[in-house]
């Protein structure tokens, strides 16, 4: 019995750490609206966020059309990515901001292939 015991009380401590860092991250699950700034030119797009725990999955319309993003969720830390293309040559959107407690995303933008970066807002949508 008490070697019982003691595997569910070291089990419990074990899985206790996960279980507070899954806790201190928020969730951006749901419908975003992106307005990106980069560079001097202003676009904004319609994204679909799917967290797991700290992983970031989901689609972007944007005036190139459909795209994947990946990313991240750590605390109110949240990043995401994907690749587009712009004049027939590949490029990569990168968005790295902080969620506030009015439901906004708000952080920098990036196109590392362009080295040129900006800023974006992300509102939820209703």
């Amino acid at each position: 019995m008490k070697t019982i015991l003691f595997m569910i009380s070291a089990a419990a401590l074990v899985a206790a750490p996960a279980l507070v860092a899954a806790a201190d991250n928020v969730s951006v699950d749901g419908k975003w609206r992106v307005h990106d700034s980069i560079a001097g030119n202003e676009s904004d797009s319609d994204c679909t966020f799917v967290q797991k725990v700290a992983e970031l999955t989901g689609t972007c319309k944007t005036d190139q059309g459909s795209v994947t993003i990946a990313g991240k969720v750590d605390g109110k830390k949240v990043k995401w990515s994907y690749k587009s293309e712009f004049n027939g040559s590949p490029l990569t959107v990168v968005h790295e901001g902080t969620l506030s407690a009015d439901n906004k995303i708000t952080g920098t933008a990036s196109v590392p292939e362009y080295s040129v970066d900006g800023d974006f807002t992300a509102t939820q949508a209703k």
